[in-house]
């Protein structure tokens, strides 16, 4: 297993559900410390998942999009491949 697809399954939903919890965190009256806090806990998520969303995919998936892609006669005319 790669680390792009260990990326996908399971470090983008774990930092949105980071994120979930800090809004959930921040919202409960009951737990002073976690009340005090949700909003790092929010932020950590909100930075995890953008550091998780700029792994693009590999170069193997970037060559099968470039294969489904339909061909279109205006490329073709302008010379693109």
């Amino acid at each position: 297993m790669s680390f792009r697809e260990i990326n996908q399954k399971f470090l983008q939903p774990a930092s949105q559900t980071v994120m979930i919890l800090g809004m959930v965190a921040l919202c409960q009256p009951w737990n002073l410390f976690l009340h005090r806090y949700g909003l790092t806990i929010i932020i950590a998520g909100l930075i995890g998942f953008i550091i998780t969303t700029h792994i693009g995919p590999g170069e193997a998936d970037a060559e099968e999009a470039d294969a489904e892609r339909v061909f279109d006669v205006s490329d073709h005319r302008e010379g693109k491949a």
